[in-house]
């Protein structure tokens, strides 16, 4: 494939993984992670981000683009987005932390052996989307007797606070923070080893079907992409 048939549309946190291993050439968009709190404004960013991408591709001998979607089905976010004008690739996976571990069956593994984790990536700690950074704003709304016992309840069901850590970038101060997390909130820490596989292959190819979703020009991406037979 001409690296100038390729483009890549990420949130901010997958970008960060891709980064390292963006080949020259490749275009790139990064959104707002924020975007994942409204599914249908996310699909709405993706469609109106493609049409962007479509009308600014250079032509290659005709041959449509292919877009890499740094996404996974992302609570049925990328759901319903067309793939017009160019050709569509995105992991079959729930959500990113399959992204980072390399694998949906990694993340599966996970889940069964730990439930109750919370995950964080470097990304994820940068720009503070987790819930513990919103608590120093919970206690300046709510007061802190309330605070704590509003956090108590979100977390009642975690006991594990796990750092991935995919080899892409230094950690010291993404693993102070998660150490310095887990005490304050009574979780375990683990650091997790991560894996760039899946994010390698997002970019190279070829896409195996059992690992993702390929929506050619016309096509629409469906909730059965993620959950077929092959899933």
């Amino acid at each position: 494939m001409e690296r100038t048939n390729l483009h890549v549309i990420a949130c901010a946190t997958v970008i960060e993984e891709m980064l390292p291993l963006l080949p020259p050439g490749v275009g790139r968009h990064t959104l707002d992670f924020g975007l994942h709190t409204d599914p249908n404004r996310l699909r709405m960013t993706l469609q109106a981000t493609i049409a962007e991408v479509v009308a600014n591709a250079p032509k290659c001998g005709g041959a449509p683009i292919t877009i890499i979607l740094g996404y996974g089905l992302c609570s049925q976010g990328v759901v319903g987005v067309r793939a017009e004008g160019c050709r569509l690739v995105l992991p079959r996976v729930d959500d990113c932390i399959a992204i980072f571990l390399g694998s949906r069956d990694a993340y599966r593994g996970e889940a069964a052996r730990e439930p109750g984790t919370y995950y964080l990536t470097k990304g994820w700690i940068e720009v503070g989307s987790t819930p513990f950074a919103e608590f120093d704003r919970t206690v300046e709304r709510f007061g802190a007797e309330r605070a704590e016992r509003l956090y108590s309840e979100m977390l009642n069901n975690y006991t594990r606070l796990a750092l991935i850590d995919t080899g892409s970038y230094a950690l010291d101060k993404a693993r102070e923070y998660a150490r310095r997390t887990a005490r304050r909130f009574g979780l375990r820490f683990e650091e997790l080893v991560g894996s760039t596989e899946l994010v390698v292959k997002m970019l190279s190819g070829p896409w195996d079907p059992e690992e993702f979703v390929v929506c050619e020009p016309g096509g629409v991406i469906r909730l059965e992409d993620f959950y077929g037979s092959r899933g």
